[in-house]
């Protein structure tokens, strides 16, 4: 066998990095004096490395972040709020999604909320984790077509495979009592097997008054609550203070 021969086949079984790098083996000369297993290693490596930066990739793709550029380490700490740094550092070692624990973010409009669940969201996609971002109407509509096109189990189940979901707009406006019942089965069917993130600019004690039936929203508080981390976001000083919006000139 050639060694031309051993490039197109590993082209055609979509190895083109172990293809390239072998290329690049055979052109230098220096790599007569590596023996066979190390230059075997080096191959396996790069094919290797190739393949997660792939893989992180397409995580990072498929996440659909609202805002793809959050990073944890630009969290901004001195623009007058208040941030427990400790406890997000902590969360974006990504050890709650292991754990099968949720994350609730507080905060008002402009707070950041968003920014710093997609910054943990980027930490779950570095970490190989499958991520969801979605906004709760988005959500509701999407459930609405799959129950209208008989795939509603089957979008259920997509929902569940993911490792970390995050919703934002959570509970910003009422539910009807349809929206509520589809909503529990999201929730009943990621409870203690996926960890989600919940952007709300209420507090879980306002998310009742949003349910037209209590039974539906205990099952739903239930299972959330008391297996969340808090993140709440509170200004210094709400007239002086700057939303973050206006700190790095986002518009609405």
């Amino acid at each position: 066998m050639t060694n031309e021969s051993t490039i197109n086949k590993l082209i055609e079984m979509r190895m083109t990095a172990l293809a390239d790098a072998f290329r690049l083996q055979l052109e230098d000369a220096s790599m007569l004096a590596v023996s066979f297993e190390d230059r075997f290693g080096l191959l396996v490596d790069l094919e290797y490395t190739n393949r997660k930066n792939n893989r992180r990739t397409r995580l990072i793709k498929n996440a659909s972040l609202d805002q793809p550029e959050a990073n944890v380490h630009d969290i901004n700490y001195t623009s007058g709020r208040k941030l427990n740094k400790q406890l997000i550092e902590r969360l974006s070692t990504c050890e709650f999604i292991a754990g099968k624990h949720n994350i609730i973010i507080t905060g008002s409009t402009g707070s950041g909320k968003s920014y710093l669940a997609c910054a943990l969201g980027m930490e779950a996609c570095k970490r190989y984790y499958s991520t969801k971002y979605i906004r709760l109407p988005e959500l509701l509509a999407e459930l609405a077509v799959a129950r209208g096109e008989g795939r509603f189990k089957e979008t259920i189940k997509q929902y569940q495979k993911c490792a970390l979901l995050i919703i934002d707009e959570w509970l910003l406006v009422n539910l009807t009592e349809l929206e509520a019942r589809d909503l529990l089965e999201i929730i009943h069917a990621r409870h203690h097997k996926a960890s989600t993130i919940f952007c709300s600019q209420f507090a879980p004690l306002g998310w009742y008054s949003k349910f037209s039936e209590a039974q539906v929203a205990d099952a739903i508080l239930d299972r959330i609550v008391h297996d969340s981390y808090m993140l709440e976001i509170h200004y210094i000083n709400k007239e002086h203070d700057k939303s973050m919006r206006e700190v790095y000139g986002i518009k609405e």
